[in-house]
């Protein structure tokens, strides 16, 4: 099942929207993708890549936004996640 284009416009549009709050802090989100459980994934790139916070960041932020400009979508999930040994603090 392809995702519908105008649920990935208001995806785009809505991310869009929330990166310059990314970007104040010196990270970013990089669009990878819906799939067919209406999951979007992200990859948080720059100081949002390997930051201790960069969970609460997606779920409370990013999802919560993205997820206001389209319930459709189930949840965002960051696909370049690191590893929970692999936490540099």
């Amino acid at each position: 099942m392809a995702v519908d284009q105008k649920i990935t416009d208001l995806v785009l549009e809505a991310l869009e929207m929330f990166r310059p709050q990314l970007q104040a802090d010196g990270g970013d989100a990089e669009f990878v993708g819906i799939d067919d459980d209406m999951k979007v994934h992200l990859n948080l790139t720059g100081a949002c890549g390997g930051c201790p916070m960069a969970t609460m960041t997606l779920k409370m932020g990013i999802e919560r936004y993205i997820k206001d400009a389209c319930p459709e979508i189930t949840e965002v999930v960051q696909d370049n996640a690191p590893e929970q040994g692999d936490m540099q603090w």
